[in-house]
């Protein structure tokens, strides 16, 4: 029977949906980080199957030698070393199907409430005020909005904007990315020609620390409302103060920051963060965009289709 540890909390159905795929779980979701190493090598598990918890590196595989496939559970991989895997010949899975969806409709809600000014509206009702004028929008059908990142979440959120009638743009670095017919490609010049949204859907890598920079956003030939429902890291953050301040940026909604550890911010980001959180023109989130009930138990069914076709070759 093909074994798996479980180190993170998960929706229930993980234990039935991966029994019918011919693995058996340990579900340890109240593990420390630094118990797993012990856990790990406690039995000759073939799977590890981890959210956030710890980092998958060469030393905690050298704790489960027996491993075939680590599993994360959700998009991103940036906590795990795909180098280290790949020396170890050990798989790597993940599930950006499964909250795919999640993200692409709550990139549109955001892109509404910057467009709308949903948020400083609502605060100033609260507070008494009762401002139309002020809070005169704009439509997103008048709008061409760029994506930049074609895969699932980038595609998802094209496939989400499909009936407000506006321009969607993708550019993806990746040439193995293809077009499709609600998500046409172009180069980077003519998005920053073109655009006068523009959504990040990047993961998060080396190579693509800080893409979303100055140069990149002021290349831009349009005001820009600005999205980014990707990874914090993917955005040089020392940016977007002084873009907001001399409005080249019209908005942006973050719903991913550079340090998610709010009362462990550098005297820098603290700084930043002071500004963003009382801009009437900032939206922000925290790491909603794929955490809804239904990606909960879709990442299982994604996760358990893929480690039991993993399994049986």
């Amino acid at each position: 029977m093909i074994c798996c540890l479980v180190v993170d909390e998960m929706h229930p159905s993980l234990k039935t949906l991966m029994r019918e795929a011919g693995v058996q779980i340990d579900y340890e979701p109240d593990l420390l980080p630094a118990e797993v190493p012990a856990a790990l090598a406690k039995r000759p598990y073939d799977g590890l199957i981890v959210r956030s918890k710890v980092r998958v590196t060469a030393e905690l595989l050298r704790h489960g030698h027996q491993l075939r496939f680590v599993a994360r559970a959700g998009a991103g991989v940036d906590n795990i070393d795909v180098a280290a895997l790949e020396a170890a010949g050990v798989a790597l899975v993940n599930a950006p199907e499964g909250n795919a969806q999640a993200v692409g409709e709550f990139a549109v809600g955001t892109l509404l409430a910057l467009l709308r000014k949903v948020a400083s509206a609502d605060a100033e009702v609260r507070r008494g005020e009762w401002q139309r004028e002020a809070n005169r929008g704009y439509e997103l059908q008048a709008r061409t909005v760029g994506i930049i990142g074609a895969g699932h979440m980038g595609r998802s959120f094209a496939r989400c904007l499909r009936g407000f009638g506006c321009t969607v743009l993708g550019y993806d670095h990746d040439p193995a990315v293809a077009a499709t017919d609600y998500l046409p490609l172009v180069s980077l010049a003519e998005l920053q020609q073109r655009c006068d949204v523009l959504s990040i859907h990047i993961p998060y890598s080396p190579e693509n620390h800080g893409f979303v920079n100055e140069a990149l956003l002021r290349g831009f030939h349009h005001k820009l409302w600005l999205l980014n429902t990707a990874r914090g890291e993917v955005l040089d953050h020392s940016a977007l103060v002084p873009l907001l301040r001399e409005g080249k940026l019209r908005g942006a909604a973050l719903d991913v920051l550079d340090n998610e550890r709010l009362s462990g911010l550098k005297p820098e980001q603290r700084t930043r963060f002071e500004y963003l959180r009382t801009a009437p023109n900032v939206v922000l989130t925290p790491h909603v965009g794929g955490w809804t009930h239904e990606s909960y138990q879709r990442i299982n069914e994604v996760l358990a289709r893929k480690i039991g076709e993993l399994v049986r070759v």
